[in-house]
Parts: C-alpha cells; structure tokens; sequence
C-alpha cells in the first residue's frame, strides 16, 4: 500500500494541469505514475520532455531497454506499462518475457541491446566489457550507446519513483518472472 497519493487534476499547478490534458487527449488518460510526477512543480514536465526527447533508437528498441531495466529494479508499474506499449509496439508475449530477462532469441541485434540493457542496469553503469563488445558486433554504433544509456536512465527514474511511491499499477498486470 502506498503512502502516496495519486494527484487528482486540481491538486496538482497549473502547469501540470495542462500536461494532464495533453496526455488525456494523447493517450485518454493520466496514468498513475505520471500524475505522481506532479507532486513537483517540474518534474513532470521534465521527465515528458526527457523522455520523448530525439533519439537513435526507434520505438521496439526503447521497449526492449525499458523492459529489461524495469525488470532488473524490479518496478510492477513500468513493466505493466511497457508490456502494453511493446504489445502494441509488435512485441509478442514470449517476445515480451524474453525482453523483461535481457535477452532476445528472435533478433540477435535486440539481443545485444536487451542484453547491455541488463547489464548496465545490473552493474550501475560498470558494463562488461564482454557485453559492449558484443553490442558493437551486433551493428550498434556509439550514439547508439550514449542514447541506449540514457534511456537506462530515463526509465530508472520511472522505476525509483514507483518503487518508493508504490502508486497503484494503472495498466494490466504481468506475471512475476
């Protein structure tokens, strides 16, 4: 049980106020953890511009990198969350369960990402050396790393402020792996 809140539309600033509606009009809700975001002045509008921000990877990619980190910090919430957007991403449910391990037998150049994905998140950022080379092997290239390592980021943000604020899950529930 959470000892957090979900923000309802007129707790939350102005500012906020208007990224709810955008995201209402985007996606036809304000998922939970998003509204958790708006108990801060900016950290909503931040984290939106953060995450939607330019880069190399394209959408199946990031999935792959969000599932595997959300998996490694153990956070319920993003991985329900990205479960269904890797669904509607393509991603099979197989597919899905591989992603959340690390790994991808159906795409070996997913599998070095989902897999410096894992280990970077495993590791704090001290990837094995083994793992990287293997990522370059598979076609990646060095934006790819820095965008790839970003996303870890991003999404470890995601994943801290659920697990401490332990918002009610929003999206359909995943099995425990």
């Amino acid at each position: 049980m959470s000892i957090f809140n979900v923000p309802k539309r007129e707790e939350v600033s102005e500012l906020n106020q208007t990224i709810f509606n955008s995201l209402e009009e985007q996606i036809g809700f304000v998922p939970n953890l998003f509204a958790t975001y708006a108990h801060s002045e900016n950290a909503l509008k931040n984290y939106i511009d953060f995450s939607g921000a330019s880069t190399s990877l394209r959408a199946k990619e990031k999935e792959a990198v969000n599932l595997a980190v959300s998996q490694v910090n153990n956070c319920d919430y993003c991985l329900a969350a990205h479960t269904a957007i890797a669904k509607m991403s393509g991603f099979n449910d197989e597919q899905i369960i591989e992603l959340r391990q690390g790994k991808a037998s159906f795409d070996a150049k997913l599998d070095a990402l989902a897999k410096l994905a894992k280990n970077i998140t495993e590791n704090r950022g001290n990837t094995d050396a083994n793992v990287l080379e293997a990522y370059f092997n598979a076609g990646w290239t060095k934006e790819n790393l820095i965008d790839t390592i970003s996303l870890v980021g991003d999404k470890t943000i995601s994943n801290y402020i659920n697990n401490t604020t332990k918002i009610p899950v929003d999206f359909p529930e995943v099995v425990k792996l």
